[in-house]
């Protein structure tokens, strides 16, 4: 069997693995209710309509995981760079990211004289969307998600950090969690559902968008670093910026 078939029925059997157990979950507390609805108290009904609930938008954010982890190994997928603002969309993607995850406190320092950078900004809102949720999943209770963002007058990125307190990542498994399927063996992402796609992606689309990411962990303090290009003349004629 060659690498590329080997890999397929990896991603394959990976990919069958991930869907079962949501749709199981979805399966399972339907009949329940269904056969059963007139001896739930009201009580368990909403509790057996929560765990459908989030076992579908687990199921989506899967889905779309898949989608985009193809489109990313399709040489045909375009990118349309624009000039953007780094706060509005920051701002966005807390906004919704808070609502899911009520007993986390969302610190958002943005520097007003950080320069416009030049990126797809679907894909710019997907990477922040894929970095502020999973500082928020694997954080502890009650902590705070900080989101900063740096620049120096003379450099050609803009540095936008998250960063968030929780068990933390050993140094040995910082390439790690960026390949395809990887997860951090230890007692939170034990309790935490996740397909090992969401970091994957976004280093592929930061690397795309002639940007880098890193990470470092230290005493369970976790922080990302993003840096993407400012927007200039040099970087609107390399990729051909759309105004």
């Amino acid at each position: 069997m060659s690498d590329s078939d080997k890999n397929y029925e990896d991603f394959i059997s990976t990919v069958s693995h991930e869907l079962r157990t949501p749709l199981t979950s979805i399966r399972g507390f339907s009949q329940t209710m269904l056969a059963s609805w007139d001896k739930l108290d009201d009580e368990s009904k909403k509790k057996f309509l929560k765990i459908i609930e989030e076992q579908s938008n687990r199921l989506i954010n899967l889905v779309e995981n898949m989608l985009s982890v193809t489109k990313l190994q399709s040489e045909k997928e375009m990118l349309i760079y624009k000039e953007t603002d780094v706060a509005p969309t920051v701002n966005t993607v807390v906004s919704i990211v808070k609502n899911q995850y009520k007993t986390r406190t969302f610190e958002v320092d943005i520097n007003p004289k950080t320069p416009t950078i030049l990126v797809d900004r679907d894909k710019f809102m997907q990477i922040m969307t894929n970095l502020i949720e999973n500082a928020a999943k694997y954080s502890d209770e009650n902590s705070t998600v900080k989101i900063k963002s740096g620049f120096c007058k003379d450099c050609e990125f803009v540095s936008i950090k998250i960063s968030d307190k929780g068990v933390g990542i050993d140094e040995e498994d910082y390439e790690k969690i960026f390949t395809k399927f990887s997860r951090i063996d230890n007692p939170l992402t034990r309790k935490v559902q996740g397909s090992g796609l969401g970091l994957y992606i976004t280093k592929n689309l930061v690397e795309k968008m002639h940007g880098k990411i890193s990470v470092e962990s230290h005493d369970g303090e976790t922080t990302f670093d993003v840096l993407l290009p400012v927007c200039n003349l040099e970087t609107q004629a390399r990729t051909k910026c759309r105004q």
